[in-house]
C-alpha cells in the first residue's frame, strides 16, 4: 500500500501543535502548568547570548505570554526539572534521566578519546580531585577549582584542566548542575541533585532506546530515522532505524509522504493516527529565540516552512546578511521574516535595527500592528519601557 500523502498545510500545522506553537499563548506558566509545557516540547536549550533575553526564556515566552523567569528557577530548584546535553546543553524533564545512563556510559568513553588533544594536557588526572574536593566542601563552579593551574583568555573553549574535569564529569553523569549563578554552571554530585528513585532506575539499553525514540517521534509528529536520532541525541542511527522499521512490522508506525513547501515530497514515518490529525493554528505572531525546539533542526524547518536560516554570531561583521542574532518571526503557519532587535537597559529601550520579510510577504499595516505588540511585550518582559525603530529598519528581501 502507497504511503498517505500529508500535505504541507496540514504538516506545518502537526508540526507546530506539537511543539505548542499552534495554540494562543495563554494560560498558566508556573508550576506544574510550566513543567507539562516543557515536557510536551521536549528540552528548551539553555544559550548564554542575551540580546533581548537568553534563549530558554525566548523559548518559553513565545508559548506563555504571561511566563516569568523565576518560574523556571523555581522548577530547577524543585528537581522538576534538569540540565545535561542533547545537541547542546539543554533543560529537560526530570523523568528523562534514568534514558541517559547508556549516553553517559558512551560519552565517558567517546569524549576521553574526542577531547585529549584538544583540553588541556592531564585534566583526567583531575577526575578524582575534583570528585573529592565537591563531596568534601560541597557545590563548585569552574572558577573555584584548579586555582593553581595556568588560565588563558585565547576563547571559549579554552579550558584549565579542572575546568575541562568539571564539563567531563558532568557529561559523563557524575555531576549535575544544582544551578546557575548568573549564567554559570554550579557542579555538585549527581547523588545530591537528582532524586534517588530516578538514580535507582536501570532500564536496559534496549528500553531506554525505545523510550527515547518513541518520545522523539511524539515530539515531532513525523520524522525520518535520521530525525528521530537527532533529537536527544541518545540513541546512535542505527538504533533508531532499528527502532523504526521494527515499528513499522509490529503496525505501530506508519510511513507517510511529508509535503514540503517546495511541493517536494519526502518518506517520514508517524503513528497510524497522525494523518488524521488536523489542528488549528492561531493566527498570533511571535517572535522566536533562534534556539527554539521548531527550528533546532535547520533543515527540517526549512523543509517544512521555505525558510532558510543561519545564525551569524561568529560571522564577521562585515559578511553577515542580516545581523550577529536575528529572531525568526512566525504567524499563523508560516515564518514571515526574521527581525534584528536588541534591548538596550542603560537606555531603557528595545531597538529595533532590521525586519526582512521572506519572499512573498509584506508588513501590512495589520502584520505591522500585531508586530507592534509582540515586541511592546518583549521590552516589558526584558524590562525596558519604550521601542526604538531606527531609520531604514523596514528592509527588503534578500534573495
Amino acid at each position: 500500500m502507497a504511503p498517505v500523502l500529508l500535505p504541507n498545510a496540514q504538516a506545518r500545522a502537526i508540526f507546530l501543535d506539537r511543539h505548542a506553537l499552534a495554540e494562543p499563548p495563554t494560560g498558566p506558566a508556573s508550576g506544574p502548568a510550566l513543567a507539562a509545557l516543557i515536557d510536551r516540547i521536549g528540552f528548551v536549550q539553555v544559550d548564554s547570548i542575551n540580546t533581548v533575553a537568553r534563549a530558554h526564556h525566548m523559548i518559553l515566552l513565545a508559548r506563555r505570554q504571561s511566563y516569568q523567569p523565576q518560574a523556571l528557577d523555581r522548577l530547577l530548584a524543585g528537581r522538576a526539572l534538569w540540565e545535561h546535553w542533547t545537541h547542546d546543553a539543554s533543560i529537560l524533564p526530570m523523568a528523562l534521566f534514568p534514558h541517559w545512563r547508556h549516553r553517559f556510559a558512551r560519552d565517558r568513553a567517546r569524549l576521553v578519546q574526542r577531547w585529549t588533544g584538544w583540553q588541556p594536557d592531564g585534566f583526567h588526572h583531575k577526575f578524582d580531585a575534583v570528585l573529592q574536593r565537591i563531596a568534601d566542601h560541597g557545590p563548585v563552579t569552574s572558577a573555584e577549582v584548579g586555582e593553581d593551574e595556568a588560565r588563558s583568555s585565547g576563547g571559549w573553549w579554552d579550558w584549565h584542566p579542572s575546568k575541562a574535569a568539571l564539563e567531563f564529569l558532568w557529561r559523563a553523569g557524575d555531576l549535575s548542575i544544582t544551578r546557575r549563578e548568573g549564567f554559570r554552571k554550579v557542579y555538585d554530585l549527581t547523588e545530591r541533585v537528582i532524586p534517588e528513585t530516578l538514580r535507582a532506575a536501570a532500564p536496559e539499553e534496549e528500553e531506554s532506546c525505545d523510550a527515547l525514540c518513541s518520545a522523539a517521534l511524539d515530539r515531532l509528529g513525523f520524522a525520518t530515522s535520521g530525525e528521530i536520532a537527532a533529537y536527544w541525541a541518545g540513541v546512535t542511527p542505527d538504533e533508531a532505524r532499528d527502532w523504526v522499521n521494527a515499528g513499522l512490522q509490529t503496525g505501530q508506525l506508519i510511513e507517510v509522504m511529508v509535503q514540503g513547501a517546495d511541493g517536494s515530497l519526502r518518506k517520514h514515518v508517524c503513528r497510524p493516527d497522525t494523518p488524521d490529525q488536523q489542528p488549528q493554528v492561531c493566527p498570533r505572531l511571535r517572535i522566536l529565540s533562534p534556539f527554539d525546539p521548531a527550528l533546532r533542526d535547520r533543515k527540517r524547518a526549512e523543509r517544512l516552512f521555505g525558510f532558510h536560516y543561519r545564525i551569524e554570531v561568529f560571522v564577521p561583521e562585515a559578511q553577515r546578511r542580516y545581523g550577529y542574532y536575528v529572531f525568526p518571526v512566525l504567524e499563523g503557519d508560516r515564518i514571515i521574516g526574521r527581525i534584528d532587535t536588541k534591548t538596550h537597559r542603560d537606555e531603557d529601550v528595545l531597538r529595533i535595527r532590521g525586519f526582512w520579510p521572506e519572499p512573498g510577504q509584506r508588513l501590512t499595516k495589520a502584520r505591522m500592528a500585531k508586530l507592534d505588540a509582540e515586541l511592546a511585550r518583549m521590552a516589558r518582559f526584558a524590562g525596558v519601557a519604550r521601542l526604538d525603530f531606527l531609520p531604514g529598519w523596514q528592509r527588503d528581501t534578500l534573495a
